[in-house]
């Protein structure tokens, strides 16, 4: 696999990551004591920390991307380990 294809699917993976992220360990004003903002909605974070979502991301990124590349390498998983329907029958002729 060429490095490129290998850094485009990292980049993926990593956006991919990053907003599946990006609900856990957030918590509104409410939630954490602290006053609101008057315009500010209900649901806004209070402690939002982008460099800590970042580095979680980079290294989940990191270790997916290396499980792919891996695989794509050794063939541990592939395509027949999802055949779950049985084989159509033969059609023979009279």
């Amino acid at each position: 696999m060429a490095w490129t294809s290998i850094l485009a699917i990292y980049f993926l993976v990593w956006v991919m990551t990053a907003f599946i992220m990006l609900p856990f360990g957030v918590r509104t004003a409410e939630e954490s004591g602290e006053d609101v903002v008057p315009g500010q909605a209900e649901s806004a974070p209070a402690n939002f920390q982008p460099r800590k979502l970042i580095m979680r991301a980079t290294i989940i990124a990191i270790v997916l991307t290396t499980l792919y590349v891996l695989n794509f390498e050794y063939g541990w998983i592939g395509i027949e380990v999802f055949d779950i329907l049985p084989k159509p029958p033969t059609l023979e002729s009279p």
